[in-house]
Protein backbone atom coordinates (compact mmCIF):
# COMPACT_ATOMS: atom_id res chain seq x y z
CA UNK A 1 0.00 0.00 0.00
CA UNK A 2 2.81 2.55 1.17
CA UNK A 3 4.71 1.27 -2.28
CA UNK A 4 1.55 2.10 -4.36
CA UNK A 5 1.26 5.61 -2.41
CA UNK A 6 4.71 6.69 -3.28
CA UNK A 7 4.52 5.58 -6.90
CA UNK A 8 1.52 7.82 -7.47
CA UNK A 9 2.94 10.14 -6.03
CA UNK A 10 5.76 10.04 -8.32
CA UNK A 11 3.51 9.46 -11.48
CA UNK A 12 1.24 12.60 -10.08
CA UNK A 13 4.55 15.17 -10.11
CA UNK A 14 6.27 14.25 -13.40
CA UNK A 15 2.33 14.75 -14.99
CA UNK A 16 1.81 18.04 -13.39
CA UNK A 17 4.87 19.33 -14.32
CA UNK A 18 3.67 18.37 -17.77
CA UNK A 19 0.48 19.62 -17.57
CA UNK A 20 1.61 22.80 -16.37
CA UNK A 21 4.20 23.05 -19.24
CA UNK A 22 1.20 22.60 -21.67
CA UNK A 23 -0.72 25.17 -19.84
CA UNK A 24 1.86 28.06 -19.65
CA UNK A 25 3.00 27.67 -23.15
CA UNK A 26 -1.03 28.22 -24.47
CA UNK A 27 -1.50 30.86 -21.78
CA UNK A 28 1.64 32.84 -22.33
CA UNK A 29 0.24 35.25 -25.17
CA UNK A 30 -2.35 36.13 -23.22
CA UNK A 31 -0.26 36.74 -19.98
CA UNK A 32 2.14 39.09 -21.98
CA UNK A 33 -0.75 40.87 -23.42
CA UNK A 34 -2.35 41.41 -19.73
CA UNK A 35 1.26 42.19 -18.43
CA UNK A 36 1.72 45.53 -21.36
CA UNK A 37 3.53 44.19 -23.77
CA UNK A 38 6.26 42.16 -22.01
CA UNK A 39 6.61 44.23 -18.86
CA UNK A 40 6.42 44.07 -15.35
CA UNK A 41 5.63 46.92 -13.08
CA UNK A 42 8.22 45.69 -10.61
CA UNK A 43 10.49 42.58 -10.86
CA UNK A 44 9.01 39.38 -9.27
CA UNK A 45 9.69 38.78 -5.44
CA UNK A 46 9.74 34.73 -5.77
CA UNK A 47 8.65 31.71 -8.11
CA UNK A 48 7.12 28.65 -7.48
CA UNK A 49 8.66 25.52 -10.08
CA UNK A 50 7.54 22.43 -10.70
CA UNK A 51 9.58 19.73 -12.08
CA UNK A 52 9.77 16.15 -13.49
CA UNK A 53 12.29 14.04 -15.31
CA UNK A 54 14.93 11.33 -14.71
CA UNK A 55 17.08 10.47 -12.24
CA UNK A 56 20.08 8.27 -12.65
CA UNK A 57 21.29 6.24 -9.23
CA UNK A 58 24.74 5.39 -8.86
CA UNK A 59 24.07 2.48 -6.77
CA UNK A 60 27.75 2.24 -6.19
CA UNK A 61 27.76 0.44 -2.69
CA UNK A 62 27.88 -3.17 -1.56
CA UNK A 63 23.93 -3.29 -0.95
CA UNK A 64 23.52 -2.83 -5.06
CA UNK A 65 26.28 -4.71 -5.92
CA UNK A 66 25.16 -7.97 -4.20
CA UNK A 67 21.70 -7.81 -5.19
CA UNK A 68 23.07 -7.17 -9.00
CA UNK A 69 25.18 -10.52 -8.58
CA UNK A 70 22.78 -12.48 -6.50
CA UNK A 71 19.24 -11.46 -9.00
CA UNK A 72 18.59 -10.89 -12.02
CA UNK A 73 19.17 -7.03 -11.80
CA UNK A 74 21.38 -4.31 -13.38
CA UNK A 75 22.28 -0.79 -12.17
CA UNK A 76 19.37 0.57 -13.96
CA UNK A 77 17.02 -1.32 -12.28
CA UNK A 78 17.78 1.88 -9.36
CA UNK A 79 17.37 4.70 -11.54
CA UNK A 80 13.78 5.84 -11.58
CA UNK A 81 11.18 9.04 -13.11
CA UNK A 82 11.85 12.36 -10.64
CA UNK A 83 9.57 15.32 -9.65
CA UNK A 84 9.63 17.76 -7.33
CA UNK A 85 8.84 21.14 -6.65
CA UNK A 86 10.71 24.48 -5.21
CA UNK A 87 9.98 27.31 -4.19
CA UNK A 88 12.63 30.69 -4.68
CA UNK A 89 12.65 33.72 -2.82
CA UNK A 90 14.70 36.62 -4.41
CA UNK A 91 17.70 37.93 -2.64
CA UNK A 92 19.50 40.04 -4.94
CA UNK A 93 19.08 40.71 -9.34
CA UNK A 94 20.53 37.49 -9.57
CA UNK A 95 20.44 35.56 -6.09
CA UNK A 96 17.39 33.59 -4.86
CA UNK A 97 17.25 31.57 -1.84
CA UNK A 98 15.87 27.72 -3.10
CA UNK A 99 13.87 25.40 -0.91
CA UNK A 100 13.14 22.17 -2.54
CA UNK A 101 11.35 19.09 -2.20
CA UNK A 102 11.92 15.96 -4.70
CA UNK A 103 11.10 12.46 -4.96
CA UNK A 104 12.55 9.78 -6.95
CA UNK A 105 11.49 5.87 -6.89
CA UNK A 106 12.20 2.51 -8.90
CA UNK A 107 11.08 -1.01 -8.95
CA UNK A 108 11.91 -3.89 -10.77
CA UNK A 109 11.12 -7.62 -10.36
CA UNK A 110 14.02 -10.18 -10.25
CA UNK A 111 14.92 -14.11 -9.45
CA UNK A 112 17.79 -15.88 -8.07
CA UNK A 113 20.26 -16.17 -10.49
CA UNK A 114 21.97 -19.60 -9.55
CA UNK A 115 19.42 -21.06 -7.66
CA UNK A 116 15.67 -22.93 -8.79
CA UNK A 117 12.56 -23.99 -6.35
CA UNK A 118 11.64 -27.49 -6.35
CA UNK A 119 9.71 -27.49 -8.82
CA UNK A 120 12.42 -26.11 -10.92
CA UNK A 121 10.64 -22.43 -11.47
CA UNK A 122 12.54 -19.30 -10.77
CA UNK A 123 12.69 -17.80 -7.05
CA UNK A 124 11.11 -14.37 -7.65
CA UNK A 125 11.42 -11.27 -5.45
CA UNK A 126 10.98 -7.77 -5.81
CA UNK A 127 13.32 -4.85 -4.97
CA UNK A 128 12.01 -0.88 -4.64
CA UNK A 129 14.86 1.83 -4.08
CA UNK A 130 12.66 5.71 -2.95
CA UNK A 131 14.66 8.63 -2.10
CA UNK A 132 12.67 12.24 -0.96
CA UNK A 133 15.45 14.89 -0.41
CA UNK A 134 14.13 17.88 1.63
CA UNK A 135 16.84 20.78 0.57
CA UNK A 136 17.70 24.82 1.33
CA UNK A 137 19.88 26.09 -1.10
CA UNK A 138 20.96 29.37 -3.01
CA UNK A 139 20.63 29.55 -7.09
CA UNK A 140 23.14 32.02 -8.68
CA UNK A 141 22.23 33.37 -12.21
CA UNK A 142 24.95 34.30 -14.44
CA UNK A 143 23.20 36.72 -16.89
CA UNK A 144 20.89 39.21 -15.66
CA UNK A 145 17.42 38.38 -15.25
CA UNK A 146 15.63 40.84 -16.87
CA UNK A 147 16.13 44.78 -16.79
CA UNK A 148 14.27 47.31 -15.41
CA UNK A 149 12.98 50.72 -17.67
CA UNK A 150 12.52 53.76 -15.99
CA UNK A 151 11.52 54.04 -12.29
CA UNK A 152 8.55 51.39 -13.03
CA UNK A 153 8.61 48.54 -15.23
CA UNK A 154 10.84 45.58 -15.99
CA UNK A 155 11.21 43.16 -18.97
CA UNK A 156 12.74 39.45 -18.11
CA UNK A 157 15.58 38.48 -19.87
CA UNK A 158 14.28 35.54 -22.96
CA UNK A 159 17.41 32.69 -21.71
CA UNK A 160 19.07 33.26 -18.49
CA UNK A 161 21.39 30.36 -17.30
CA UNK A 162 21.93 29.27 -13.86
CA UNK A 163 24.03 27.79 -10.90
CA UNK A 164 22.67 26.44 -7.57
CA UNK A 165 23.69 24.87 -4.62
CA UNK A 166 22.54 23.61 -1.00
CA UNK A 167 21.79 20.82 1.22
CA UNK A 168 19.51 19.61 3.77
CA UNK A 169 18.08 15.88 4.87
CA UNK A 170 17.41 12.60 2.43
CA UNK A 171 14.54 9.84 3.38
CA UNK A 172 15.21 7.08 1.61
CA UNK A 173 14.00 3.74 1.62
CA UNK A 174 15.54 0.42 0.24
CA UNK A 175 13.22 -2.70 0.35
CA UNK A 176 13.35 -6.52 -0.66
CA UNK A 177 10.37 -8.24 -0.13
CA UNK A 178 9.69 -11.99 -2.11
CA UNK A 179 11.26 -15.68 -1.91
CA UNK A 180 14.97 -15.81 -0.82
CA UNK A 181 17.16 -18.94 -0.38
CA UNK A 182 19.00 -19.77 2.74
CA UNK A 183 22.58 -20.40 1.38
CA UNK A 184 23.58 -22.74 4.01
CA UNK A 185 20.49 -25.08 4.05
CA UNK A 186 19.39 -24.26 0.14
CA UNK A 187 15.49 -23.85 1.99
CA UNK A 188 13.70 -21.42 0.11
CA UNK A 189 11.77 -18.69 2.49
CA UNK A 190 9.31 -15.76 1.97
CA UNK A 191 10.64 -12.57 3.76
CA UNK A 192 10.84 -8.56 3.36
CA UNK A 193 14.44 -7.12 3.83
CA UNK A 194 14.17 -3.08 4.20
CA UNK A 195 16.54 -0.26 5.31
CA UNK A 196 15.23 3.15 6.03
CA UNK A 197 15.56 6.66 7.44
CA UNK A 198 17.05 10.27 7.48
CA UNK A 199 20.38 11.32 6.10
CA UNK A 200 22.33 14.50 5.07
CA UNK A 201 22.53 15.34 1.45
CA UNK A 202 23.96 17.59 -0.51
CA UNK A 203 23.60 18.91 -4.26
CA UNK A 204 25.09 21.47 -7.34
CA UNK A 205 23.03 21.92 -10.02
CA UNK A 206 22.88 23.93 -13.29
CA UNK A 207 20.14 25.17 -15.36
CA UNK A 208 18.73 27.28 -17.87
CA UNK A 209 15.32 29.84 -17.50
CA UNK A 210 13.50 30.37 -20.93
CA UNK A 211 11.02 32.69 -20.83
CA UNK A 212 7.29 32.65 -22.19
CA UNK A 213 6.64 35.44 -20.71
CA UNK A 214 6.66 37.88 -17.60
CA UNK A 215 5.04 35.38 -15.28
CA UNK A 216 5.73 31.83 -16.59
CA UNK A 217 9.54 30.46 -17.70
CA UNK A 218 10.03 27.09 -18.88
CA UNK A 219 13.12 25.85 -16.85
CA UNK A 220 15.81 22.86 -17.34
CA UNK A 221 18.46 21.64 -15.37
CA UNK A 222 20.95 18.99 -14.52
CA UNK A 223 21.90 17.96 -10.64
CA UNK A 224 24.21 15.74 -8.66
CA UNK A 225 22.97 15.24 -5.42
CA UNK A 226 25.24 13.27 -3.04
CA UNK A 227 23.92 11.52 0.29
CA UNK A 228 25.13 8.24 2.00
CA UNK A 229 23.41 6.20 4.83
CA UNK A 230 24.77 3.66 7.46
CA UNK A 231 21.96 0.86 6.82
CA UNK A 232 19.74 -0.97 8.74
CA UNK A 233 20.04 -4.49 10.82
CA UNK A 234 17.96 -6.29 7.84
CA UNK A 235 21.45 -5.21 5.59
CA UNK A 236 23.66 -6.06 8.93
CA UNK A 237 27.36 -6.26 7.66
CA UNK A 238 26.99 -4.11 4.03
CA UNK A 239 28.83 -0.40 4.49
CA UNK A 240 27.05 2.53 4.06
CA UNK A 241 24.08 2.67 1.38
CA UNK A 242 25.13 5.07 -1.61
CA UNK A 243 21.73 7.32 -2.26
CA UNK A 244 23.59 10.17 -4.70
CA UNK A 245 22.25 10.55 -8.45
CA UNK A 246 22.21 12.82 -11.23
CA UNK A 247 18.91 14.20 -12.41
CA UNK A 248 18.20 15.48 -15.61
CA UNK A 249 14.47 17.30 -15.47
CA UNK A 250 12.52 20.08 -17.26
CA UNK A 251 9.26 22.15 -15.57
CA UNK A 252 7.56 25.48 -15.68
CA UNK A 253 8.30 28.31 -13.58
CA UNK A 254 5.75 31.01 -12.21
CA UNK A 255 7.06 34.12 -10.92
CA UNK A 256 4.75 36.36 -8.93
Amino acid sequence: MRAHWWRSAAAMAVGVAGAAAVAAVAAAPAWAQGSGDGFLFRPPVASLTLRGGFDRANAGSAIFSFARDQLTLGKGDFSGAAGGAELAVRLAPRADLVLGAAYTGASAPSEFRHFVDNNDLPIEQTTSFRRLPLTAGVKAYLAPRGRSIGSFAWVPSRVVPYVGAGGGEMWYRFRQTGDFVNEATLAVFHDTFTTSGWTPAAYGAAGVDFSLSPHVALTAEGRYTWARARPGTDFQGFDRIDLSGIAATAGVSFRF
